[in-house]
């Protein structure tokens, strides 16, 4: 299967997910996310505000907020940068996706302690298949980046084997909803 045949699989597979089950596998993820002794431990967490096909962890950015430093993605042309997590500054940014606004502070890579990343599919060893336009590969290969990096995905998305390309960048681990 190709990366852009596995993208349409899943796709359809998330979004035949009801409301119901989408939200309990969330609150599953995030769960295992606040048990793991990594989260624990980091100070600065890069976490994501969900497209509609993801796992949701907004509910988690209203906990950790104010505990940890948060940081959520922006995407900024052909890149993407990450900012504190403020839901005062959120604005629906490219690919409708909430995005932190022109006054939220930069994050710097080398400032995160753990990044959790969405992603299409994932292996258990780590190898990440994202959405095609290499945002989150870029970011992870910038100059200073030393954060442990999670996928996230629910238990569907976890594959045996994946396509992969020299830039793919592969996962310290991956959090399910099992």
């Amino acid at each position: 299967m190709t990366k852009d045949e596995l993208r349409r699989a899943m796709k359809a597979r998330n979004r035949a997910m009801d409301a119901g089950a989408r939200a309990a596998a969330s609150e599953r993820i995030m769960a295992q996310i606040e048990a793991m002794e990594v989260f624990a431990r980091a100070r600065t967490v890069g976490l994501f505000c969900a497209l509609g096909d993801e796992p949701d962890l907004t509910p988690m950015l209203h906990r950790w907020r104010g505990i940890k430093r948060l940081a959520v993605p922006r995407v900024e042309g052909p890149t993407m940068r990450f900012f504190d997590y403020d839901p005062q500054t959120l604005f629906p940014g490219a690919f409708g996706i909430l995005e932190p606004g022109p006054s939220a502070r930069l994050c710097r890579p080398e400032e995160l302690d753990l990044l959790f990343i969405p992603g299409v599919a994932f292996t258990a060893d780590g190898l990440r298949c994202g959405r095609g336009r290499g945002y989150y590969d870029q970011y992870l290969d910038l100059a200073g980046f030393r954060a442990v990096k999670i996928g996230v995905c629910f238990a569907h998305q976890l594959v045996d084997t994946l396509p992969s390309e020299p830039h793919d960048m592969r996962m310290d681990g991956v959090v399910t909803d099992r």
